[in-house]
C-alpha cells in the first residue's frame, strides 16, 4: 500500500507542476505578446511612420508591413543610409508605398524603358532611358512632396487662426496644436497628429516642429515654426502674432496662385522641349529604319548623340528655371 500511496504521491505533484509550469508559460506569452504590442505602439507615436535609424532593421513579426509586398526588400533598405532617405522622402508625400516597393517598382521601370529603348531606337538609348526611369522616380516624389506642400501651404492660414485661437482661450501651446490637428484635414491633420504624439512620448517642440519643417518645407511653414519656437521659449503676445501672420499667410497664398497661373505656359513649354527631341528621334527611326542604330555604332556619332542629349537636358533645366519664382 506504501508504494502505490508513493506513485500517487508523485503523480499528483507531478501534475501540479505541470500545469503550473502552463499557466507561467501562458502567462509569459501574454506578457511577451503585450510587450511587444506596447512597444510598436510606442515606436509609432515617437517617430511616426519612419522609424528612423533607431528602429532600422528591428520591425516585428506581427508588424503589417510584413504583409505587403517586397517586405523583404524593404527590411534590408532600413539598414542603409539611401534606405532611410528613401522613407523620409516617402513619407513626405504622403504615398502608402514602402521603401521596398518604391525600389521595386523603379527597377521595373528602368527594365521596360531599357527594352524600349533599345528596340524603339537603338541599343545605346537602351542605358540612357533606364537613367530616365531614375530621374522620373525622383521627379514623381519631388512632384508629390510639392503638391502635399501647396496644400499645407494653404491649410496654414486656418491652421495658424486655430492655434491662435487655442491660446486666446488660455490653452497650453501643445493642447492647442493638438487641437488643431482634430480640426483640420490631411496632410495638416496628419502632419500635427504626428507633431502631437511626438510632444506627448518627450520631445521637444523645438525638435517635433524642426522635422515637420524638414518634411515639408516651405517659406511659410517656416516663419510659422519660427514663431511658436520663439513664443515657446520667450512668451510674450503669442496671439497677437499669429493673427498676424494669418492675415500675411492669406495674402500670400492668393499671390502664389496668381503667380502659378502666370508661369502655367513656361512649365509646359519646358516639358514640350525633350518631348520634340524624342519625337524627331522616332520620326528619323521611322523614315530611315536602323538610321540611329548606324549612327550611335561608331564613337563619333555616340559622342554627337550625348552632347545632343546633355543639351536637351540643359533647355529643360533651363526653361524650368525661367518659370521657377519664389514668392
Amino acid at each position: 500500500m506504501v508504494p502505490i500511496a508513493l506513485e500517487s504521491g508523485a503523480a499528483r505533484a507531478t501534475l501540479s507542476l505541470a500545469l503550473g509550469a502552463l499557466v507561467l508559460a501562458v502567462a509569459g506569452l501574454y506578457v511577451y505578446a503585450t510587450g511587444r504590442a506596447a512597444r510598436r505602439a510606442l515606436l509609432h507615436r515617437l517617430t511616426g511612420p519612419d522609424a528612423g535609424p533607431a528602429g532600422a532593421g528591428t520591425a516585428d513579426p506581427g508588424d503589417p508591413a510584413r504583409d505587403r509586398p517586397f517586405a523583404a526588400l524593404d527590411q534590408r533598405l532600413r539598414r542603409t543610409a539611401v534606405g532611410r532617405a528613401i522613407r523620409v522622402k516617402l513619407h513626405s508625400t504622403g504615398l502608402e508605398l514602402t521603401a521596398g516597393e518604391y525600389v521595386a517598382y523603379v527597377l521595373g521601370a528602368m527594365a521596360v524603358l531599357w527594352a524600349v529603348g533599345h528596340v524603339l531606337l537603338a541599343p545605346f538609348f537602351g542605358p540612357v532611358f533606364a537613367l530616365v526611369a531614375i530621374w522620373g522616380g525622383n521627379a514623381f516624389l519631388g512632384w508629390q512632396r510639392a503638391k502635399r506642400t501647396e496644400k499645407f501651404i494653404g491649410q496654414l492660414p486656418e491652421l495658424a487662426r486655430l492655434i491662435a485661437n487655442g491660446t486666446a482661450a488660455g490653452l497650453a501651446l501643445r493642447t492647442a496644436l493638438s487641437m488643431a490637428a482634430e480640426e483640420m484635414d490631411d496632410p495638416a491633420g496628419a502632419e500635427l497628429a504626428l507633431v502631437a504624439n511626438q510632444l506627448t512620448v518627450g520631445r521637444s517642440l523645438d525638435e517635433a516642429l524642426g522635422e515637420l519643417g524638414e518634411r515639408l518645407p516651405s517659406r511659410e511653414l517656416n516663419v510659422l515654426v519660427t514663431t511658436l519656437i520663439l513664443a515657446n521659449r520667450a512668451g510674450g503676445s503669442m496671439v497677437g502674432s499669429l493673427r498676424n501672420l494669418t492675415a500675411t499667410l492669406e495674402e500670400r497664398k492668393e499671390t502664389r496662385r496668381e503667380v502659378r497661373t502666370m508661369l502655367a505656359e513656361v512649365n509646359a513649354t519646358a516639358v514640350t522641349v525633350p518631348l520634340l527631341g524624342l519625337g524627331a528621334l522616332l520620326m528619323i527611326n521611322g523614315m530611315s529604319p536602323g538610321a540611329l542604330g548606324r549612327v550611335t555604332a561608331s564613337p563619333g556619332g555616340q559622342i554627337a548623340m550625348v552632347i545632343a542629349l546633355v543639351m536637351y537636358a540643359v533647355g529643360f533645366v533651363v526653361v524650368r528655371r525661367f518659370g521657377r519664382i519664389d514668392v
